[in-house]
């Protein structure tokens, strides 16, 4: 299973919100290269990176931070938050991103996410993030009326290879993470890789993630707080698959 531990952006710096909630913020680190460099460190392969002020203006509003994480570390990056046109895609895959995650885009647009997925293959993954079964857009502040195992069945459909699945209600609540949820989802939807989101505050989690046959777990406030070593839930994850 991969590790990707998370760099939320927002104002050039690191922070994490808690429940997707925009004035409950805290600022992790000053300097979002350091921070990425210390994952790097610990053995990170990939790096998660969520910009928020792009989340909700629909702009790459920390384009520049990213391309400058990008350029200093050897880590593969994904990204998510605001993509929502061919240009700010081409832009972060030009930075040298590995993979963009596309949001609201997806569920508002489906024939944008159509050609996207037909234009840039699996260099394009979807962010599906539920609250109560219900898919939410625009940085998680509106609903879309939406299931999401309806929502999963068109990105069956359009040929999506990997959905960043976060549960709302989990995220940084260091309360563990929907097991359940991304279990079923792997279940039902063999043909997409679950990136597994929200809530992820144990090696527990890490394990039973694992044993679900999830693809990834990304990893934030539980590392900021310490209560995961980063070094330690990759070594981890590698050793389960190696025993399976």
């Amino acid at each position: 299973m991969i590790i990707l531990p998370a760099i939320d952006l927002m104002s050039g710096k690191a922070v994490r919100l808690i429940k997707g909630d925009y004035s409950r913020k805290t600022v992790y680190n000053e300097d979002p290269v350091s921070q990425a460099r210390e994952f790097r460190d610990a053995r990170a392969e990939w790096l998660h990176l969520v910009d928020l002020d792009g989340a909700k203006s629909g702009a790459e509003e920390n384009a520049e931070v990213i391309g400058k994480i990008v350029s200093n570390t050897s880590l593969k990056v994904e990204v998510g938050g605001g993509i929502r046109s061919v240009e700010a895609i081409d832009r972060y895959l030009a930075l040298g991103v590995e993979r963009v995650i596309l949001g609201t885009i997806a569920i508002e647009d489906p024939e944008f996410l159509k050609a996207a997925i037909e234009r840039y293959g699996e260099h394009i993954a979807v962010g599906v993030d539920v609250l109560e079964g219900e898919v939410r857009t625009r940085g998680w502040t509106k609903g879309s009326g939406r299931d999401i195992y309806e929502f999963m069945n068109e990105l069956t459909d359009k040929g999506v290879k990997t959905v960043v699945c976060t549960d709302i209600s989990r995220d940084g609540m260091m309360e563990g993470t929907n097991v359940s949820l991304y279990k079923k989802l792997s279940e039902e939807f063999r043909t997409i890789d679950i990136i597994a989101s929200g809530g992820v505050s144990s090696m527990e989690d890490i394990l039973r993630l694992k044993k679900d046959g999830i693809k990834g777990a990304i990893i934030g406030k539980a590392l900021y707080t310490g209560a995961i070593d980063l070094r330690e839930a990759i070594r981890t994850a590698v050793e389960e698959e190696d025993d399976n």
